[in-house]
């Protein structure tokens, strides 16, 4: 059974795994600690525990538990003093506080939601994602890069605020991978905050594992402005320490109404500059057309466009 880890966070990993995880394959996901926005950054600010959102994504994503429990997870409570705050977040908060350790968390959460394969935290340490403008401006907090609408500038540097150390277990699924999968996600929020806990980077450098990335379907304000494809290969290439083995780029037609809806916000479709010559690429029609629709007591701005995770995960089982 081919042992597969994918790194990164968010609702990109979410559709990653949820596809994947319906195949005979050794799953994993590590997963980014760095949030600090939403109902996971009020739970990080008031309670001082670990950011539970990504953790909670990948957990649902690959649950086999039955429906209830997963809409559970993914509840976000619409008024109230709750307002805002979504339900497994909450639980993962309290778990942490009744638990001796946070792999305990994690075990607790997986049993509950009987996840196929295993969700692995890249680090146990409290750190921020700290980035540096182009035009000078700094920024700490993965809430404020997130919310950076405003900056038309590309990031130069990034770190963590204060170092992380590893997780061994993070260590031990890159270095045991056969493939590893990184994106889709925000680079700067979901993914190189990954790279940038001591020893990640240099672990994945030598790693036998094919890396598989999977290509952004739109720009993102205060983190990949104008970006076109190249622009994100390189700027990930730099914080992986090698060069990506497949990318994964969608060719559907993305509807007008929903280019037009990016427009209106500053963002737009990524554009394929990606030569043959140089990267081994897959392109597929891989647009979720399935009706979309907003949570009301989500008073995040989030994305509206997604990958379908079934097309998406065959087009990775493909290359496995």
């Amino acid at each position: 059974m081919k042992q597969i880890t994918v790194l990164g966070g968010g609702t990109g990993s979410y559709v990653v795994l949820s596809g994947l995880k319906k195949y005979e394959i050794d799953l994993s996901a590590i997963v980014t600690m760095m949030d600090s926005g939403g109902s996971t950054g009020r739970l990080r600010d008031q309670l001082g525990v670990l950011p539970p959102g990504d953790l909670r994504q990948c957990l649902v994503a690959l649950s086999e538990a039955p429906l209830l429990w997963r809409k559970l997870f993914l509840y976000r409570f619409e008024n109230g003093d709750l307002s805002g705050h979504n339900f497994g977040n909450i639980f993962l908060s309290a778990l942490q506080k009744c638990s001796a350790n946070y792999h305990e968390v994690i075990e607790t959460a997986s049993f509950v939601l009987k996840t196929k394969g295993e969700v692995v935290p890249v680090t146990y340490d409290h750190a921020d994602i700290c980035v540096e403008y182009e035009d000078g401006k700094f920024l700490k907090g993965e809430k404020f890069i997130d919310s950076n609408f405003q900056t038309k500038s590309r990031i130069k540097k990034t770190y963590l605020q204060p170092e992380a150390q590893p997780n061994p277990q993070a260590i031990n699924k890159i270095t045991e991978a056969e493939y590893l999968i990184i994106g889709p996600g925000d680079i700067y929020t979901s993914i190189v905050p990954i790279f940038l806990v001591n020893k990640i980077k240099e672990t994945l450098a030598k790693s036998k594992g094919k890396i598989i990335y999977v290509l952004n379907l739109m720009t993102k304000l205060g983190q990949t402005p104008n970006y076109k494809a190249k622009d994100h290969v390189r700027d990930l290439e730099n914080y992986i320490g090698r060069k990506i083995d497949y990318i994964i780029i969608n060719n559907g037609t993305i509807p007008q109404n929903i280019l037009k809806w990016y427009e209106d916000h500053g963002e737009k479709k990524v554009e394929d500059d990606i030569k043959e010559e140089s990267y081994q690429v897959i392109r597929e029609d891989l647009i979720d057309r399935s009706e979309i629709s907003k949570d009301k007591s989500d008073k995040l701005f989030r994305s509206i466009l997604r990958h379908d995770s079934e097309k998406l995960a065959m087009v990775i089982n493909k290359l496995l």
